[in-house]
């Protein structure tokens, strides 16, 4: 496929672009704000609100008590409560919520609650967490062979550990939504959010209704990083709430200062080694242990952690493994999904120790790499997955000689020799990512596709967009497996009233599950007007071709327009659906074995920085990247 400019390319440099925020304001509208704790642990002993009621524009005033249905919003597991109840586990936890008529109001009434909080001993560290045996759910393992009897046998041992710490999402547009009150007690949400569904759901259940009472609808994020997966949900149940109690649009946009503070994190990590290898820097046996920072609930802390499990080998083949992943449980905000999903977390901890055995033994460390990868007949993951593909060991071997890593390897083992404070660092790293939801019922995804009666063509799938071009590549996908030409194409709010039970758009499959489910839709249609067409001429559908937006066989042409107005008037349906789930994928979480992943992203990466050893201070000089990326659907985006 070729290049295409992001659908709204235009629209974001101008300016013109409509988020959450841009929507007009209703005459009536609401504005949220939250009072939150000021410790991290502890027993609530008052809550006086009277002030704040009485505070000026202040509509109406809500705590724990107040929500008609159910008040834990956990996305997967349970403990994540709209507001404290009875008990604080995090500084910044929403203890009540305010609807006024002005965010300022309702954050200037929020100052004048009476608040007595009896302060409890938190636990804040991993250390700690691991000390006391505190986790959020249970610790899981991997074992291939005997590590321990491989890492007692092999000529070297090494023994280290490494604390990695966690990071802000930062999205340039923070967390809001729009709460609309409907009919029958039902509530439209405007959200921006990479999991509609999930919003959907836990709105209901927050009101306590049906879930086909409420509709959630997501057109653009100004940015997500997985920082809009699960954490969204929570502001979008307290607009809708006071939407239903008040009968007006409530907007909750949250200062970024709270959503610094209420919102999850990358974890913070604490890894762990022990490694035997032979003198040439071959691992024999090696024993892991990961530990995350989950905070006080488990969030999507599950699968973090499995997935940095799943990637504790990275590139690397170990004959013999025993990995273990440790969700621990502190009284902190609860960590989430971010950028990678914990995978960047547990290859760390690989090329740690690849460069702790380099040393040990004298080698480049590139060679000690080469000599680790993953290759036929050494090609089965600590969780059972082979390795069908060994394309890193040529991805390393061309970005070795192009970013000539060689010949700049000898500049800075000079120039570090030299005596300065100064000190250069190269390395060239690979990278497997595993591609598919680890939880396997979240691989699948839905498409709507309408036609018009001018041969205009309208499409809805399950994803989101978040800047990263996934309603351009979809629409791409339609127009080729259709046969029509990308113009016709428009794609407009993901709505779960127009396709339902939809997946997060997340692990890296945003285009895969939906631009598959699309597909699906559009040969559906294809197949129907083909159908139409050879019935109408009375010749044999093989024969006919759509393409470019012409139906053709032999030297008859007709055009796409003409073919839908007649598919009309002889009642053939212009609507298709498509659905699409990924194929071979599973793991069982007990045994620790499986195929998890659909297929793997390979790449490598040639990074060379420059220290300042007196004062820390570093700078990225150069980077060199290259992936395989299979055949692009769009090279620009």
């Amino acid at each position: 496929m070729k290049t295409r400019e992001h659908e709204s390319a235009t629209k974001h440099v101008t300016g013109t672009a409509l988020y959450v925020d841009d929507i007009p304001e209703a005459r009536n509208q609401l504005y949220v704000a939250t009072g939150q704790s000021e410790i991290a642990h502890g027993q609530i002993l008052e809550l006086d609100l009277e002030e704040v009621r009485r505070a000026p524009g202040v509509v109406d005033v809500i705590t724990f008590d107040d929500i008609p249905g159910n008040g834990d919003v956990s996305p997967v597991h349970h403990g994540d409560l709209l507001l404290a109840d009875g008990v604080v586990n995090y500084v910044g936890q929403p203890l009540f919520a305010v609807a006024a008529i002005s965010q300022r109001l309702a954050k200037q009434a929020c100052k004048l609650a009476v608040v007595k909080i009896q302060e409890l001993e938190p636990l804040l560290t991993i250390k700690s967490a691991l000390e006391s045996n505190s986790f959020v759910l249970p610790s899981r393992t991997f074992k291939t062979g005997d590590a321990g009897a491989a890492i007692e046998m092999a000529e070297h041992v090494l023994e280290s550990e490494m604390y990695v710490r966690g990071q802000e999402h930062f999205y340039l547009e923070g967390q809001v939504c729009l709460a609309i009150p409907a009919e029958d007690g039902g509530v439209h949400v405007i959200s921006s959010s990479q999991h509609p569904t999930e919003v959907q759901k836990l709105v209901a259940s927050v009101l306590g209704v049906d879930i086909n009472r409420v509709q959630a609808e997501v057109r653009r994020m100004g940015g997500g990083f997985g920082g809009k997966e699960s954490q969204a949900a929570a502001l979008a149940c307290t607009a809708a709430l006071f939407a239903v109690r008040t009968g007006k649009p409530v907007k909750y946009r949250m200062p970024r200062q709270d959503d610094m503070v209420q919102t999850g994190k990358r974890h913070d990590f604490y890894n762990r080694y022990r490694v035997g290898f032979d003198k040439q820097g071959v691992i024999q046996g090696v024993e892991m242990k990961l530990a995350g920072l989950c905070g006080c609930t488990a969030d999507l802390s599950e699968g973090i952690v499995d997935r940095a499990m799943f990637h504790a080998d990275n590139a690397y083949f170990y004959a013999n493994s025993l990995i273990e992943g440790h969700r621990c449980l502190t009284h902190t905000v609860s960590n989430t999904a971010f950028r990678g999903f914990g995978g960047p977390k547990g290859m760390i901890a690989a090329e740690a120790m690849l460069d702790d055995i380099a040393r040990a033994v004298g080698l480049d460390p590139l060679a000690v790499r080469m000599a680790n990868l993953y290759s036929p007949n050494r090609d089965v993951t600590p969780y059972g997955q082979r390795i069908v593909h060994h394309q890193i060991a040529r991805i390393m071997k061309q970005l070795a000689d192009d970013s000539e890593y060689e010949a700049r390897r000898r500049e800075i083992l000079e120039f570090n020799a030299s005596g300065t404070h100064l000190k250069k660092g190269l390395a060239l790293t690979p990278v497997k990512f595993g591609i598919s939801f680890t939880a396997t019922h979240l691989n699948q995804a839905g498409a709507l596709l309408h036609i018009y009666t001018d041969g205009s063509i309208h499409l809805n799938h399950g994803g989101t967009e978040m800047g990263q071009g996934l309603n351009t590549k979809v629409a791409q996908i339609v127009a080729e497996s259709l046969g029509v030409n990308y113009d016709r194409i428009q794609i407009s709010a993901t709505r779960t009233d127009k396709v339902p039970n939809t997946s997060p758009t997340a692990a890296s499959s945003g285009t895969d599950l939906n631009g598959m489910a699309a597909r699906e839709a559009a040969k559906a249609l294809r197949a129907r007007l083909i159908e139409f067409v050879a019935e109408r001429e009375g010749v044999d559908g093989s024969d006919i071709e759509l393409r470019a937006d012409r139906f053709s066989y032999g030297d008859r042409v007709f055009t796409f327009d003409e073919v839908i107005k007649s598919a009309y008037l002889a009642r053939v349906s212009l609507t298709a659906t498509g659905f699409y789930r990924t194929p071979g994928v599973f793991f069982d979480k007990e045994a620790g074995r499986g195929e998890p992943f659909y297929y793997f992203a390979n790449g490598a990466a040639v990074s060379e920085v420059i220290v300042d050893s007196l004062n820390g201070e570093y700078r990225v000089k150069r980077v060199d990247i290259l992936h395989d990326v299979g055949r692009s659907l769009n090279p620009g985006l």
